[in-house]
This record gives structure tokens, sequence and C-alpha cells, in this order.
């Protein structure tokens, strides 16, 4: 058997490039965008914090299908495999068939209660009605994508994502400025580019699955139903994706604040969050690559081999994420200026990047404790903690300092490190305590 540094690494860098792609997507369109004015980036911006919701709400199952199956294939129960992967499919086709029709058919009314100014509505609205309505193909390809990678096969969603986000650029290319004889679409042709982006992201990943992995899903392995898996993928994708979900409304009620202090603060948060998430791309992609193995090893209980590679990869990907931080900090002003003209969006920019130099000491064990203890048969914990500290601390703190205090925009980021650093010091005692140990499926 291969080393497990070995076996990490081969697992680590698809995922790495992977991420960086899927990353890649809402980047392209924001600074693409840029041309068309600061409004249309902000627009842009709050939709795709919406969108990011939905998301999480399909990743629910998908979360759940990466810990589970992780286990029961180093458990070498295959057909309990094939059966998790089956009834994930089916819940979350209904569930993104329903987002999506929500998304269609009311984007004008959630964008206003999020408090979109009037001006933006029109981008707005028309970003996320498209993007929205074929967004369930997302949920499906999160499924497959999640199914591989339990399996060790993380090359396929890595080159499909590759192929996505060509799909992408050249869509907006041709659509948001009217090259080749296209029309000239602005935001509306964004949209169209990220979301035919998607769906060839599904049929992909559809095909590659069945080639590769489970070829079909006999009936007889669901008559009777097998209602104890359908439990299970509940019992872990809940509470995982209960705090991914937590972490996702605070941030939709914090950028309700934001939107609230000006139009520059929701611009700025856009254009800082786009650079940013590069910045964490290291420690997201170790982490989802050790937790497959993590997985396989509680599914065998070993334990220790299990504890010992957590630690390596906390350890590696702090120090990766400050090496990507600081640079970032100092390079702001130069950023800033090639993507605005506006002095106070690139003022804000500045000092945000400046901030988020301490958030990512937080952030990165955030990252690793949140998803390595779920991965260990360890959920409940790490959402308990995130919705006391994200609503607490993060929305709590970041509307005191940003309107009693005036401090603003700026406020608000001192809050999310605050918030970060805090969680992050828990869920390491939790890490280190161990009691995460007896508790897998398998």
């Amino acid at each position: 058997m291969e080393p497990l540094r070995t076996r990490l690494r081969k697992l680590a860098l698809p995922i790495f490039v992977e991420i960086a792609l899927v990353m890649l997507v809402g980047a392209v369109d924001t600074f693409m965008l840029s041309s068309c004015g600061d409004g249309a980036v902000a627009a842009v911006g709050l939709d795709n914090q919406l969108v990011m919701l939905v998301f999480l709400v399909y990743q629910f199952v998908s979360v759940a299908v990466g810990v589970v199956c992780a286990q029961y294939h180093g458990a070498g129960l295959r057909r309990r495999l094939v059966q998790v992967v089956g009834i994930a499919l089916a819940v979350n086709a209904v569930v993104g068939l329903s987002a999506s029709a929500f998304l269609f058919l009311r984007a004008e009314e959630v964008l206003r209660f999020m408090g979109l100014r009037e001006e933006l509505m029109s981008e707005g609205a028309v970003y996320l009605r498209i993007t929205g309505a074929l967004s369930f193909f997302q949920a499906l390809a999160f499924t497959f994508s999640a199914s591989l990678r339990s399996v060790d096969r993380v090359k396929a969603p890595m080159v499909v994502t590759a192929i996505a986000n060509v799909v992408n650029v050249a869509g907006n290319y041709l659509l948001i400025f009217g090259h080749c004889g296209c029309p000239e679409m602005g935001v509306a042709g964004a949209a169209w580019a990220t979301a035919v982006s998607r769906v060839v992201s599904f049929a992909l990943l559809a095909a590659i699955h069945t080639r590769v992995h489970i070829r079909r899903f006999p009936i007889s392995l669901f008559t009777p139903f097998p209602w104890r898996e359908l439990a299970n993928l509940f019992k872990f994708g809940i509470p995982a994706i209960g705090e991914e979900i937590s972490y996702c409304l605070s941030q939709v009620v914090i950028t309700y604040f934001i939107n609230r202090i000006s139009t520059d603060a929701l611009t700025t948060r856009t254009y800082a969050v786009n650079m940013i998430m590069f910045v964490y791309l290291f420690c997201l992609s170790v982490t989802q690559g050790g937790d497959i193995l993590i997985g396989h090893l509680v599914g065998r209980r070993s334990y220790r081999p299990a504890y010992i590679m957590g630690n390596l990869l906390v350890r590696s990907s702090l120090v990766v994420t400050l090496a990507g931080s600081v640079p970032l900090a100092l390079a702001g002003p130069f950023i800033f200026r090639i993507l605005t003209d506006n002095p106070e969006i690139i003022r804000l920019g500045t000092i945000i990047l400046w901030i988020d130099v301490t958030l990512e000491v937080g952030r990165v064990r955030n990252i690793f404790a949140c998803s390595t203890l779920r991965a260990a048969g360890d959920p409940i914990y790490p959402l308990v903690v995130g919705i006391v500290f994200q609503w607490g601390v993060a929305v709590g703190v970041a509307w005191l300092f940003a309107f009693p205090l005036g401090w603003g925009l700026v406020g608000a980021w001192i809050a999310f490190s605050l918030d970060e650093n805090l969680r992050g010091v828990i869920l390491m005692r939790r890490w280190h305590s161990r009691d995460w140990v007896g508790k897998s499926l398998a």
C-alpha cells in the first residue's frame, strides 16, 4: 500500500486544481463585468451570494455522500455505497428542480428582500433568473463529483471543471461584449455563459460516473427501500450542511448590512471576496483530499494514523495560506486600481485585505476542523459551535461595529475575523480531545 503522504498528494493536487477552477468561474464573471461598471459588479456579487446559499442546500446530500461513501469504501461495503449514491441522486433531483423553479419565478422578490437598490434591479434579476433556473444541473453534478472523490477518482472532476471554465470564459467573451457576431448582452451574457458551463459540467460528470464507477443502479438494491442509508445521509448531511448553511445565511445577513452602508461597500466586498478565496484554496484542497483518506482510515478503525494525518494537514495549510495572504495584502492597492478608478473602493479594499491576514489564521482551523470532524463521524459539534458564533459574533458584532460604532465595512470585516478565530480555537480543541474516535458508521 502507498504511504499516506503519497496518496494525499495524489488526491490533493487534482482537488486543488478543481477548486481553483470552480472559484475562477465567479471571479471571471466579476472581473469581466468590471468593464460594465461597478453597479453591475455589485448586483452580480449579491446574486452570487444567494446562488451560493442555494448550492449549499444542494451540497447537503453531496457532503454526506462524500463522508458515508468514503467510510463504506474503506470498509469494503460496495452494495451500501451504491445504495447511498442512488438515493442521493434522487433527493438532489427533487431539491434542485424545486429551488430552480423558485429562483426563476421569484428573482425580483428575493432581491428586494435583500435590499438591492432599484437602479441595480434589472441587472441583478436577469442574472439570478438565468443562473437560478438552470442551477438544478449543479445539484446532480455535486453528487456525481462527491461519489467519484470518495473512491479516490479525483482527476475526472478536475478535468470536467477545466472544460466548464473554458466554456464559461468563451461564453463571457462572446456574450458580454458581443464578439464574433454574437449579441452584446452584458450581465445577461455572463449569466448564460455561467449557466451553460454548469450544464456541460453535469453532462460530463454523469457520463464519466457511469463509465468508471457505478454503471447502473439495479432496482433490486432499492426493494425494499434502504431506509437505513437514507437515515445515514441525513445523519451526516443535516449537521454537516447545517453548519455551512448557517454560515452562508449569516453572510447573507451581513451582505444586507453592507448593502445598506453604500454601493461602494458592496462593490468592495465583491472584489475582495473574489481575491481572498484563492488564498485559502490550498487549505480547502488539502483538507478535502485528507478527509477522503481519513474517512477510509476511520472506516478501518485506524484512528491514530487519522489523527496524525489531520495534524499534518492543519500545519501545512496554515503556513501556505499565510504565505498567500500577506503578499495579496501588499499587492492590494495595485490590484484594485486595475479593477476600478473609484478611490473609496481602493481605500476600503486595501484595509480589508490586511484585516484578512488575521482572519485566515482562524479560517484555516475552521475549514480543517469542521470538515475533518465530519469525516471522522462527529458532525454535531461543529454545527452547534458554528451556529452560536456565526450569529452571535459574526452577525451581532458586525452590526455593532458597522452601524452604532460607525466603522462600516471595516468593522464588519473585523467581526468576521473575531468569529473565525474564536471558532477555530474551540474546534481545534475538539479535534485534539479525540472525542470523535469510535463514531464511524462502518
